[in-house]
């Protein structure tokens, strides 16, 4: 094959990605969330899919934050938690397998929150360790069932890392820091709350829109 020929196949497979990597971007459609203009959040305990017991509550104690940043009334947590145990439901699960109609009729809120944590804790290699937390979203309209948001994000301790520096003995001596305060300290809650902030804060490209009681509402950008 010509050179010529490889650097049009080259190009030609480039621009693919391009294109693709744009389609991933295209912009959501907010039709239903318009339509449905929720006042009121329950925001359920999500679902833990990693192997730490603490990711679920983790996330939740970071999830009202934004959401009454954003100008919506959440429902609080304890109260929330109550209303499920005098219902018979202590487990995450359980919770979400729960109808939106009797939802709606427990706690009188216009949409409910569903939280899945995938990824959660601290892994440990030779030359680094890093904590990672990821967790996806969708916001449920309680009265129609129909999904008004749906998003995901993740965050980790190595996004601060500047591994091309120092040379092998400097990695090691880092990695050794690193391990020993991460079993001393919770460092995948404090990742958590960075996650949870991408996840659920306003204003964001593709994100969620900003509630009636924020100054902004009505005036999210969304393209």
């Amino acid at each position: 094959m010509k050179l010529t020929s490889c650097l049009k196949c080259v190009g030609v497979a480039a621009m693919v990605l391009v294109f693709s990597g744009c389609a991933t971007k295209a912009p959501y459609d907010y039709t239903a969330f318009k339509e449905s203009h929720p006042r009121s959040i329950l925001v359920l305990p999500p679902v833990n899919n990693s192997p730490e017991v603490a990711a679920s509550y983790s996330v939740l104690s970071y999830a009202t934050r934004p959401l009454a940043e954003a100008g919506y009334y959440v429902m609080p947590v304890t109260l929330v938690a109550e209303a499920f145990k005098e219902n018979g439901m202590t487990q995450p699960s359980d919770m979400h397998a729960t109808s939106p109609q009797k939802l709606s009729e427990i706690f009188g809120a216009d949409a409910a929150l569903y939280i899945t944590v995938s990824k959660y804790g601290t892994t440990y290699q030779v030359i680094d360790s890093q904590s990672l937390v990821a967790a996806q979203a969708n916001l449920i309209d309680l009265k129609t069932g129909k999904t008004l948001w749906s998003g995901s994000a993740q965050a980790s301790s190595a996004e601060s890392n500047n591994q091309n520096q120092g040379g092998l003995a400097v990695l090691l001596i880092t990695a050794i820091i690193k391990q020993v305060v991460a079993s001393t300290t919770d460092e995948s809650h404090q990742i958590a709350g960075i996650a949870t902030a991408r996840l659920l804060s306003a204003g964001q490209r593709n994100g969620l829109l900003y509630g009636p009681r924020s100054p902004n509402y009505g005036k999210d950008k969304l393209d």
